[in-house]
């Protein structure tokens, strides 16, 4: 088939700059197309056909997309802010995809330059950022380093001057290794018992091994609290996240953990170990995470892709150094004897003579007199100097007896003069010579002189005192009487003063001594001693004693008493006595006595003694019979259960009204004896109850009527009640105590005990010698004690029904015991159990429950001991204690 269709016609024009497509090109393009479509289209073309709307059409419809995308990709790479920005969105995406290696290459040299001008404009930044990183590593291989050094030095001190020592120094000699690296070789005894793996994120276990024979716990659960610790530290100190455990020491375990990026290796170690062990550990821990790098870092507890963790793992637990047990060298001992013998001889010898001579040094040191100042010891021979009193003892004396060699001694003495008393006193003695009359003596630390001597040795005595040495002993010739006739003169007048001084009624106000008369003058009451009688006997010529002595009324009780007595003329029934400086009056007087004794006291002197009549009784009749009605209220108000409320005495008669109560004594009874007419008497009583408790105890007898087996008394203002009783007469007795209480008396019945009847005391004793058993552990009876389960529960229910036939109420404790298996709470709470066990046991066989108690006593109450052959078994048991209410 012809195709009709015409030939298309490109205009002929240059490419487009915006896209640069070659237009001509792809017309021929099109035409070869149009030709393929229509065989028998033949036309032939010349040249470039001239442009067709068409072809623009169909040029927009093919690649009018390409074309807008080639367009704008042209303008963004002229554009360089454009193109930074758009490379900068994808160069991310690109560095992740690109290999590492060709990337490394790439990006080496720019980098290098980069951090290098970084490094040179701010060397500040580089040391900021790398501060945490490399500070901790380098102050913990600073301090794994110091402690290396501390360890080495310890143990080297240790045994530097032990035979170990010295053998391994013979040691270190013979390898060319140092003495402190063999020291650390032998005695550092050690062994790694186990090494964990810890993942630092998540705390899991990543791989745990174990050395031979060694015991341990869960390691996940010991991982987890190893972790657990770590993390509690780190919140409670606020420590940075760099750090981690380092070590722990408990006994002779010690904990030692290296941190890793993405693991932990914590080492458990017994014993002492080297500090080079930590290089080791680090070494593992590295090539663990060089080699399983990308598996630790996503570790999520499947250890199935770290299968050659363990194999690293291994060569640390198998880290050990036993103690080597070798023979006792005794050729070392035997020749170290050999030498310290003849030492140990020189030195003893050379010791015993050093000590005898100190001891030669010390008794000189404690000589009065002498004064060591230098000693000393230089060749085998003894220099000594210092000090020393002619009237000491000689040093060279003293050496008798020291077994010191004198001829190894060499002395140098230089004379003082002691200040020692003993001394002064020698030399006192020697320049004096005292009389026989004077002696002298040391009195702490006085020199004194006693006794009778002339004036003119006490001259001489005054001028020695006053030469003596300052800081010396005192010399006191205070005691030493002159024996001149003057002297003794003098002394006696003294001493006749003195008697005057201290007689009563005399007041010396002026004495003098002049041209051998004695002169006195004062005061003297004319009932004192007579001064010119008192003269005899002081050896005082009574003609050269010249005296005038005023005449005073002394306030001396004495003479008071005295003037008193002369004017008052006191009955024979009245005496008068001083009593503390005052002038008391005891009897009995008429009343016109008594107030002329009254008006001598108002006229006594202010100043003077006080005179007392207050004890002198009035004998007029009225007097008597007032007196001796009171001494009857008195008596009365002394009595208990009753209460005077009013007495008087009018006319002649006495008058009394108050309370009585009836168990209390009778009034008129009470009149005999005491001197009162009954006849003048007239009373009125009011009955009352006396909370006295005598009365209280007898009305309670009465209304009460206790058994002979029951005892009322009074005990201290309480009335207690003590024996046995039955139940019925106790609830009496209760509600008569509630109603006192009322009265602020106490009944105590506290100590009552109940009486039972015989039949329920026989009952009683058969359940308690009841015991239900139960086997180790547990809280449940076997079925062998059913039976005595069974029986029980009759036995309870029959005691609880004749219980209350008998008026009283029986309960049951249920006490659990266990035996000594187990800690101490576990043991009581089983015993609880059992007792609750056997509560609901008794309850399912109809015992009342409101009847049982139960309690838990552990091994406090054990039936037999534990280290019988029996005792564990018997003592895993319930008992039953009844009580009656």
């Amino acid at each position: 088939m012809t195709s009709t269709v015409d030939p298309i016609s490109l205009p002929q024009r240059a490419a487009s700059n915006d896209t640069e497509i070659d237009r001509e090109a792809l017309a021929n393009l099109l035409v070869e197309i149009a030709r393929n479509v229509d065989p028998d289209y033949r036309a032939r073309l010349d040249g470039v056909p001239t442009a067709d709307p068409r072809m623009e059409t169909l040029r927009q419809l093919l690649v009018g997309r390409e074309i807008s995308e080639l367009s704008r990709v042209t303008h963004l790479l002229d554009e360089p802010e454009q193109l930074a920005s758009a490379v900068g969105g994808v160069l991310p995406s690109a560095a992740a995809r690109a290999p590492h290696a060709q990337l490394g290459e790439a990006l080496a040299p720019a980098v290098e330059r980069a951090v290098q001008r970084s490094i040179q404009k701010s060397p500040r930044t580089l040391t900021d950022i790398l501060y945490p990183v490399f500070l901790p590593a380098i102050r913990k291989s600073i301090g794994e380093k110091i402690d290396q050094t501390f360890q080495s030095l310890n143990e080297t001190l240790r045994h530097i001057f032990t035979w170990h020592g010295l053998k391994w120094r013979l040691e270190a000699w013979r390898t060319g290794a140092s003495f402190s690296e063999v020291v650390l070789k032998h005695s550092l005894v050690y062994r790694v018992e186990h090494v964990f793996l810890i993942n630092r994120n998540s705390g899991l276990l990543i791989a745990h091994v174990t050395a031979d024979n060694a015991t341990s716990e869960d390691p996940q659960l010991i991982s987890s609290m190893l972790s657990a610790i770590q993390d509690f530290v780190k919140d409670s100190f606020n420590e940075k996240e760099q750090s981690g455990l380092d070590t722990i020491r408990f006994g002779e375990l010690r904990l030692w953990s290296e941190v890793g990026p993405f693991a932990t290796l914590v080492a458990v170690i017994r014993g002492n170990p080297p500090e080079e062990l930590h290089e080791i550990f680090r070494d593992v821990l590295l090539r663990i995470h060089d080699e399983c790098s990308q598996a630790l870092e996503q570790f999520d507890g499947d250890s199935s892709q770290l299968v050659g963790v363990e194999t690293l793992l291994q060569t640390c637990v198998e880290l050990k150094q036993e103690d080597s047990n070798q023979g006792f060298p005794w050729l070392v001992v035997a020749a170290v004897l050999l030498v310290l013998i003849p030492a140990g001889g020189w030195f003893l010898l050379s010791w015993q003579s050093g000590q005898r001579w100190q001891a030669y040094v010390s008794r000189l040191s404690t000589q009065p007199g002498i004064i060591v100042a230098e000693q000393k010891v230089r060749d085998g021979q003894f220099y000594i100097a210092g000090l020393r009193d002619p009237l000491a003892a000689d040093p060279q004396a003293l050496l008798s007896g020291t077994q010191v060699d004198p001829a190894r001694v060499h002395s140098q003495w230089q004379f003082y003069q002691s200040l020692e008393p003993e001394f002064v006193l020698k030399r006192l003695t020697a320049s004096l010579a005292p009389p026989d009359s004077v002696r002298l003596s040391i009195v702490n630390d006085r020199i004194v002189a006693e006794g009778e001597a002339p004036d003119t040795w006490i001259d001489r005595a005054r001028a020695a005192a006053r030469q003596l040495s300052a800081g010396g002993p005192v010399f006191d010739i205070s005691k030493v009487r002159d024996v001149s006739p003057e002297a003794r003169a003098a002394e006696h007048w003294q001493a006749y003063v003195s008697r005057l001084e201290i007689q009563p009624g005399i007041i010396v106000a002026e004495q003098k001594v002049h041209d051998g008369q004695f002169y006195i003058a004062g005061l003297r009451d004319p009932l004192a001693a007579d001064p010119q009688a008192l003269l005899s006997g002081t050896k005082v010529d009574p003609a050269r004693v010249h005296s005038q002595w005023q005449f005073y009324q002394s306030l001396d009780p004495k003479f008071v008493l005295k003037r008193l007595t002369a004017s008052l003329t006191p009955p024979k029934s009245v005496r008068l006595s001083i009593v503390e400086d005052r002038i008391v009056a005891e009897g009995e007087a008429p009343d016109t006595w008594i107030d002329r004794a009254r008006a001598a006291a108002r006229q006594l002197s202010a100043g003077g003694p006080v005179f007392d009549i207050s004890k002198v009784r009035d004998v007029s009749p009225e007097a008597r019979a007032a007196e001796h009605w009171q001494t009857y209220v008195s008596r009365l108000e002394a009595q208990p259960g009753i209460i005077v409320a009013q007495q008087r005495a009018r006319g002649g008669h006495f008058y009394i009204s108050g309370l009585r109560d009836p168990q209390a004594a009778d009034p008129q009874a009470l009149l005999s004896g005491t001197g009162v007419d009954p006849a003048r008497v007239h009373s009125q009583w009011q009955f009352y109850q006396s909370l006295d408790p005598k009365f209280v105890l007898k009305r309670l007898v009465a209304s009460l009527a206790p058994p002979k087996s029951v005892r009322l008394m009074t005990i201290q203002d309480r009335i207690v009640a003590v024996g046995e009783a039955p139940a019925a007469w106790i609830n009496r007795a209760r509600v008569a105590s509630q109603q006192l209480s009322a009265d602020g008396l106490s009944l105590d019945i506290s100590e009552l005990r109940e009486s039972t009847p015989q039949e329920l005391t026989h009952l009683r004793d058969a359940i308690q010698a009841v015991d239900i058993f139960f086997d180790s552990g547990k809280a449940v009876p076997g079925p062998e004690q059913l039976p005595v389960l069974d029986k029980l529960a009759n036995q309870l229910k029959e005691l609880a029904k004749d219980a209350r036939e008998a008026g009283v109420t029986a309960q049951f404790m249920l006490t659990g015991h266990s035996d000594a298996t187990g800690r101490e709470t576990a043991k009581v709470s089983i015993s609880a159990a059992r007792a609750e066990t056997v509560r609901a046991l008794l309850k399912k066989r109809g015992v009342d429950p409101e009847l049982l108690l139960v309690r838990g006593a552990g091994t406090f109450e054990p039936a037999e001991a534990e280290d019988s052959r029996t005792g564990s078994s018997a003592n895993r048991r319930v008992s039953v204690t009844v009580n009656f209410h």
